[in-house]
């Protein structure tokens, strides 16, 4: 399987090149225009125009080959529908509750899969959420004057929007209690927690197991846990051995050991 790092590139305003005249280049000009981009049809002119990605959808596969060429020759990065193995970047099955994006992917194995994983998802996240993400960029100016330090400042936010929190996304009446929980936010609770692991699977962390790693600012663990425990944290956490010196002030620091 192709391993991924899954992105959010802005094109709006920006040329995409969009090559090809079956069902498959006519969605890709969809999304292409959806996302507020400039869909230009020839790929040379795309090039001369300074396009950064481009979506060969051509039926024909020489022309389609010769094409992902040409673009990935000019420094394009190039999707070919139905052409995993041409692909640089493929393009997930995206869930719209703008501002907010969730983009399904599974690397090119199966679009149905996605697609399904979407359509269960749009069933449980409501419409409401894109509300919810705008109130708090409004809010951010106070966000950052009530908890200037950083780390308090992503705790307070965790514990207000994780299940059954004051924010949390999935209730009713979120977004319409930004300022309420604002003025009245406590202190978010920082320090040090210990975590004893009961086994090598990450499937056998508690809910509260779970969180925790999700929230550390700093990680400290034994040379013994397992990567797929240690992914289960914040990818930007500091980590370090057990017994290291630590500065996490106002954040959480999470130790790790096997039992």
């Amino acid at each position: 399987m192709i391993e991924s790092l899954p992105l959010f590139h802005r094109i709006a305003d920006r040329p995409v090149v969009v090559t090809g005249s079956g069902e498959a280049a006519e969605a890709k000009r969809r999304l292409v225009e959806r996302a507020g981009g400039q869909v230009v049809r020839d790929l040379a002119q795309g090039i001369e125009r300074g396009a950064r990605i481009a979506f060969i959808a051509e039926e024909d596969e020489a022309v389609a080959r010769a094409a992902v060429r040409q673009a990935q020759a000019a420094g394009l990065l190039v999707n070919a529908p139905d052409r995993p193995l041409l692909c640089d970047f493929t393009v997930p099955s995206i869930l719209d509750r703008t501002p907010v994006l969730v983009a399904i992917g599974t690397g090119g194995a199966s679009a149905g899969l996605a697609k399904q994983l979407r359509l269960r998802l749009e069933a449980l996240l409501p419409q409401s959420l894109g509300v919810l993400a705008r109130s708090l960029l409004t809010a951010r100016p106070a966000l950052r004057a009530r908890f200037p330090d950083p780390g308090q400042r992503r705790q307070a936010l965790d514990a207000a929007l994780g299940q059954g929190g004051a924010l949390d996304p999935l209730a009713e009446g979120g977004p319409n209690r930004v300022a309420e929980w604002l003025a009245d936010a406590a202190e978010p609770e920082g320090g040090r927690v210990e975590i004893v692991l009961r086994s090598a699977d990450p499937e056998d962390l508690t809910l509260r197991e779970a969180r925790l790693l999700g929230s550390a600012d700093m990680l400290l663990h034994g040379a013994d846990v397992p990567a797929a425990i240690l992914d289960r944290a914040r990818a930007d956490a500091a980590r370090g051995p057990i017994g290291a010196q630590t500065q996490a002030a106002g954040g959480l620091i999470v130790v790790l050991r096997m039992g």
